[in-house]
């Protein structure tokens, strides 16, 4: 009898730590509150707002409108911080260039045309590069990116999130069909220095302009930050779209 309660108890003590080995083996359920503020959650006044009206005959004015409310409503305090990296790089190879444009002006009015020739020559050489350069950046590494975000929250660690728009004009296929806004949205979630990735998404999007804009021009808001929200919170839960 003694035999047989110190082997139940043995098996009881190896189950016991059987499950205590699982319980401490199994990684913890993702927790709800490290998800970031999404803009959804976000209200906008309407006294923070100003009326947006354009011509709606005109397909730059109505891009260039949506463009611009996307960068004022992700831009907010409570979303993310813009970086201006692409406007930076452009002004920076435009303005070298003006500088040296300037610069070879100068010399050649100043310097008898035989001798300044050679600097002038080079000068014009400079221009030309660096005016390619800026062309080239903003055609394939710009490209139709419109916003760059990047945020930084607290919840247990230190959370790091970048967001990347992208917008479009597509073809339209038919005539009688009203031209359509594109966005594409990547977003990423990272800690730890972003050496741990937290979360990742593309979010793919499009509807037509008169979704938005009424028949005098005048731009529905909450309307299209609504829109925009959706697609960004689909990312944010790694979801496609």
């Amino acid at each position: 009898m003694a035999r047989t309660k110190q082997a139940a108890a043995g098996s009881s003590n190896a189950n016991s730590s059987s499950v205590n080995g699982s319980q401490k083996a199994r990684s913890p359920s993702p927790d709800p509150s490290d998800r970031p503020l999404g803009p959804l959650a976000v209200t906008v006044p309407a006294y923070d707002r100003e009326v947006v009206k354009v011509n709606n005959a005109n397909l730059t004015e109505l891009k260039n409108a949506c463009d611009d409310a996307v960068k004022r409503f992700l831009s907010r305090p409570e979303l993310f911080k813009q970086i201006y990296t692409h406007t930076d790089v452009r002004l920076g190879l435009g303005w070298l260039s003006v500088f040296v444009a300037a610069g070879t002006a100068f010399y050649g009015y100043k310097i008898d045309f035989e001798q300044s020739k050679p600097v002038v020559t080079v000068g014009l050489i400079l221009y030309i590069i660096l005016t390619v350069l800026s062309t080239l950046y903003a055609y394939f590494v710009e490209g139709d990116t419109i916003f760059v975000g990047k945020r930084k929250t607290f919840s247990k660690r230190i959370i790091t999130e970048r967001i990347t728009l992208s917008s479009s004009t597509p073809p339209t296929p038919k005539v009688s069909s009203c031209p359509s806004y594109s966005v594409s949205l990547h977003y990423v979630r990272s800690t730890n220095g972003g050496k741990t990735l937290l979360g990742r998404g593309r979010t793919k999007g499009a509807a037509p302009y008169n979704k938005f804009f009424d028949a005098n021009g005048v731009m529905d808001q909450p309307a299209f930050e609504k829109w925009v929200g959706g697609l960004v919170e689909t990312a944010m839960d790694g979801k496609a779209a």
